[in-house]
């Protein structure tokens, strides 16, 4: 979900809400690690929490100490410029914020996700990690991957994933889910891709440019056309409407 103005002093955010997190994967150990206002959920072949927690906060430290030489990154609500001596994270974001229209800061939950992925993955090719509402998953068998427009009802739908399909993220957006800032009026946006920096800035972007369910057809027409960057699918959910393109195929649970 995007973070556009997330201040990284924030107390943690420990919603007793995240109810879809009690789901069972009798496959995988899960658990939750928090870092400050990082929450994330974590499901791996192990209890990687210890080595994990270690490297949330490098990456954490990471953007912090950029942040401090370059205090615009936490607030701009526009793509910025950024050097190749930049840290992986800062670039990666920055990257991402370039093809979509948004700030750096929008893309920090997705890239955080993966690049933690990318750290542990060969000692659990089996990694699911949910950052609020942004995930990144690695999986050697078929997953079902719920959509949730509201962190305390039970997740209703999905998308089917095979396992040839991983790794891959589903990022979402939402004016009317936490506390981050939107300018639309999507009750939920979800985007597929397999760069979840990509998928999280896209799903900003465009829940930014849903202002209303009169809107959507031409929000999914922006995803389409967001093709060849590396956006394989969205969902749109607005004032009763659903709007779905691409690899969003839907099943109910």
């Amino acid at each position: 979900m995007q973070r556009e103005s997330a201040d990284m002093t924030r107390p943690a955010h420990l919603s007793p809400f995240r109810t879809y997190r009690a789901s069972r994967r009798d496959d995988l150990v899960s658990f939750q690690l928090i870092i400050e206002e990082t929450d994330l959920w974590i499901a791996a072949r192990e209890d990687l929490g210890a080595p994990m927690a270690d490297h949330v906060r490098l990456l954490r430290g990471q953007i912090k100490a950029y942040a401090a030489v370059h205090p615009e990154f936490l607030t701009s609500l526009e793509p910025l410029e950024t050097g190749p001596r930049a840290p992986e994270i800062i670039r990666r974001m920055c990257h991402a914020a370039a093809l979509t229209g948004v700030g750096p800061m929008a893309a920090v939950a997705g890239t955080l996700t993966q690049m933690l992925a990318e750290h542990f993955r060969e000692r659990s090719p089996d990694l699911l990690i949910e950052n609020g509402g942004d995930t990144y998953l690695c999986s050697t068998r078929d997953r079902h991957i719920g959509i949730l427009n509201m962190p305390d009802q039970a997740v209703r739908l999905c998308v089917p994933v095979s396992a040839r399909e991983f790794p891959c993220s589903f990022c979402a957006s939402s004016a009317k889910i936490g506390h981050s800032l939107s300018f639309g009026k999507a009750d939920l946006v979800v985007v597929r891709a397999q760069d979840a920096a990509l998928a999280d800035a896209a799903a900003t972007s465009l829940a930014n440019a849903l202002t209303g369910a009169s809107a959507m057809d031409a929000v999914l027409a922006k995803a389409q056309g967001w093709e060849s960057l590396g956006i394989d699918g969205v969902f749109t959910q607005c004032e009763g409407k659903i709007g779905v393109w691409g690899k969003m195929q839907l099943a109910v649970i």
